[in-house]
């Protein structure tokens, strides 16, 4: 029921909003707002059209830290889906980000601790029409605001190939489970390389696809302009059959433009033969950036040539500033949707989680519960938002268009681009005796290379290309716009050539 405000609440807003109201004027107010509002109770008389699951499942449980592989499982379920279809039969694993319908998600924080959605998201409605059976919840960071595994308010996600290092993030949990041969198959999603990193951290597959290719309908996201949804699996193949499951338009995320799904495995077959084959020069040159690393990126590409491609250097000097044109959509964008705006923002059309809205505003009375990585993405958000009004926020969304056009220029000359995916091997994992500090600046700047393709949209793919002192290498591909079929042939090839990586038992 909607409970009408009195004096003291309107005078309260009014003081906030800096009005200046008398009593008397506070008074006029608190009567006038009356008539309008009974509009709301008309609304909250109405259901909230939502739409309903179709396949049974229980809660599942949490397991205990014995029974917990890597600390990747955020609570283990068991919702199976149709008997036949393209993933019958198959486990998959989804972030604890997605919506499962009846099963309590936590986003990574302490915040929706308890919190159950009504709703299964598209992709995962998706999935199950497949066949697919959903095994477990993944851990994810806080809110998703890291490129760590350390900030997930029940505890830290480890590496599945050297325990006390990073597994990415902040799809952590996912990453860790089909890294570690727990499972071939797995959802994340990506912000600013949230799929990719993990991957490459753990040797999987991650594809970030082109955005609004796959609906982010049930997805808590970060930022409309920024979140993506993707699979992170063993195999190359398995990637392109489970993005062919969950892609193309739903009819509900108004972000996506009506493009298709393909069945992306078919274009593994046509091999790289003529394919022109570019290694960004401003991929090798990022503050940090390992040349063991990049060497291995280099040699892995060098040997494409002998499946009939042509490697050549190419430069695009804007991606040194990528991730700069990006940040403002993960500092201010983030600030604005996921706490201004409770978690969806107001404005765009699509389905939102009116459970989860009223969830996410009790941040207000408990930020303290947050890991320091989401109080400084805040504090730096609102800030900015504060002294500046959007300006950055502004600039930084017309600057995309401009870095995009200097990848599609590049992409005119080659067919696709090709740098390390991390610049580093992946760091180790933060220990408490570290310091607070150490927390917070390990969890940042593993996303100078994946970042600026999440401003642009463009898709981008990680892949393994080998290991350094017993820890994966993740080598990027990244095309056209709604190019993920080429980007397939050619981490197919790349595939052929090092192999699936496997965890040594």
């Amino acid at each position: 029921m909607v409970k009408l405000p009195n004096c003291h609440q309107v005078a309260a807003i009014a003081d906030d909003l800096g009005f200046g109201l008398d009593p008397d004027e506070v008074r006029m107010f608190t009567d006038l707002v009356k008539d309008p509002m009974g509009a709301y109770a008309a609304l909250d008389a109405l259901p909230d059209n939502l739409p309903l699951p179709r396949w049974p499942r229980t809660p599942g449980y949490v397991p205990d830290a014995q029974d917990n592989p890597f600390g990747a499982v955020q609570r283990f379920v068991d919702v199976a889906g149709a008997e036949t279809g393209p993933l019958a039969g198959r486990e998959i694993v989804i972030k604890d980000c997605v919506a499962l319908a009846g099963v309590p998600m936590m986003n990574g924080s302490a915040i929706f601790e308890g919190y159950t959605p009504e709703v299964d998201a598209t992709v995962v409605e998706r999935l199950l029409d497949a066949g697919a059976r959903i095994v477990a919840k993944t851990a994810n960071e806080d809110y998703c605001f890291s490129g760590g595994s350390h900030t997930n308010a029940r505890g830290p996600v480890d590496n599945p190939w050297q325990s006390g290092y990073t597994a990415g993030g902040s799809s952590s949990g996912t990453a860790a489970l089909v890294g570690g041969g727990v499972v071939d198959l797995g959802i994340g999603t990506d912000q600013g390389g949230s799929v990719r990193v993990p991957a490459a951290c753990c040797g999987a597959v991650g594809m970030k696809p082109t955005f609004g290719l796959v609906p982010c309908s049930g997805n808590l996201g970060m930022e409309p302009s920024i979140d993506h949804i993707g699979p992170i699996t063993k195999t190359v193949a398995d990637n392109a059959l489970v993005l062919s499951v969950i892609a193309g338009p739903d009819g509900l995320d108004a972000r996506q433009q009506g493009a298709p799904a393909q069945e992306y495995a078919t274009a593994i077959d046509e091999g790289i033969a003529g394919l022109r084959i570019g290694l960004l020069t401003e991929g090798f040159a990022a503050e940090g950036s390992d040349a063991r690393v990049n060497d291995a990126v280099k040699t892995t590409t060098a040997a494409l040539e002998d499946l009939g491609a042509s490697v050549v250097d190419i430069s695009v000097p804007l991606h040194l500033v990528g991730g700069a044109i990006w940040l403002p959509r993960a500092a201010e964008g983030c600030m604005a949707t996921m706490f201004h705006g409770n978690g969806f923002g107001f404005g765009p059309k699509g389905l939102y989680l009116p459970s989860a809205m009223q969830r996410q505003a009790q941040w207000r009375g408990q930020a303290h519960l947050m890991h320091d990585t989401v109080k400084l993405g805040m504090l730096m958000g609102e800030y900015m938002l504060r002294t500046y009004g959007g300006r950055y926020y502004g600039k930084a969304q017309n600057l995309s268009r401009h870095l995009g056009a200097a990848y599609d220029a590049a992409l005119q000359e080659v067919d696709v681009l090709i740098m390390p995916t991390l610049p580093f091997l992946p760091p180790r994992r933060p220990r408490p005796e570290d310091g607070r500090e150490a927390g917070i600046t390990s969890a940042f700047g593993m996303t100078s290379n994946t970042s600026p393709f999440n401003a642009t949209g463009h898709p981008s793919l990680s892949i393994p290309c080998g290991t350094i002192d017993g820890l994966p290498v993740g080598l990027m591909v990244t095309g056209p716009m709604l190019g993920e079929g080429l980007l397939y042939r050619v981490a197919a090839a790349i595939e052929s050539q090092v192999g699936p990586l496997s965890k040594p038992t």
